[in-house]
């Protein structure tokens, strides 16, 4: 993976997630090259092959920090700050260092276990939360359309391990794709680790986008025969499948007792 230096720009974003003011990427791009990622559409570099940095992500950071009071600020929209190039870059955990000096915590979203290896500061910030996106129990969907991440199994046995050391924790069940993921197994996984868990069905937006023709086309390699299934219901929210859905999981939930953020 070849790593550049990004063109100048801000370190912090005002935030698109509600709870939080900020948000920090500590990449440009993202090896895990997820085929049916929002963010392809803006991608700046071929995320297989070159990711970017920022120059001096510790000194623009702590210059753009310096009139703000202490607050939790999220990680992982247009980014997952533990792709495998952070092991070796530590960007995310210089981020991290940051905001603990200041006072400051942190919620990050991630398809990674490697958040594990910075529990030593997430356990010292008031209010950090811990997230982890997952979506394919089997192997071989999960590789077919997650190019670089790790196992299910292995975020979530990661997600218990920072719950049990006194950090919030919450997951995204995301994309929900028709007759692709078992939804129910993962809300049977999810429950005993997660605070909070969010569903998202796949969303469409634009037919012709990289996304959809990037799952499309593997779709229709491995899954021909649910192919006309999932085009329809991912072009429209209003499809039969996601309400027939949404009613059952919503009752789990009832019953359960679980905390749910159901968007499907």
């Amino acid at each position: 993976m070849k790593v550049s230096t990004c063109s100048p720009r801000p370190v912090m974003l005002p935030s698109r997630i509600d709870s939080t003011g900020y948000q920090i990427d500590p990449y440009v791009g993202c090896e895990h090259y997820c085929y049916y990622c929002y963010a392809l559409k803006d991608a700046e570099t071929q995320w297989d092959k070159e990711i970017a940095i920022h120059a001096d992500i510790e000194g623009q950071l702590r210059k753009e920090l310096e009139n703000l009071p202490p607050q939790r600020f999220y990680m992982g929209y247009f980014t997952d700050p533990y792709q495998p190039v952070e092991e070796r870059m530590l960007q995310t955990r210089k981020v991290l260092e940051i905001l603990l000096e200041h006072g400051s915590s942190v919620g990050f979203l991630t398809k990674s276990n490697l958040f594990l290896r910075d529990l030593d500061l997430l356990s010292q910030m008031d209010d950090a939360q811990a997230s982890i996106s997952v979506a394919f129990l089997d192997d071989s969907v999960r590789t077919a359309l997650e190019h670089r991440t790790v196992p299910t199994s292995e975020r979530i046995d990661a997600l218990r391990a920072v719950k049990e050391n006194g950090v919030h924790t919450s997951s995204l069940l995301c994309p929900i794709i028709p007759e692709i993921n078992d939804v129910f197994a993962l809300l049977d996984m999810l429950a005993p680790v997660a605070e909070t868990i969010w569903l998202y069905r796949l969303s469409i937006e634009d037919p012709e986008g990289v996304n959809w023709r990037n799952l499309r086309d593997i779709l229709a390699r491995d899954f021909p025969d649910k192919l006309e299934l999932i085009e329809s219901a991912v072009l429209s929210r209003e499809h039969p499948y996601w309400e027939e859905l949404r009613q059952e999981v919503t009752a789990l939930g009832d019953k359960q007792g679980l905390n749910l953020q159901i968007h499907i």
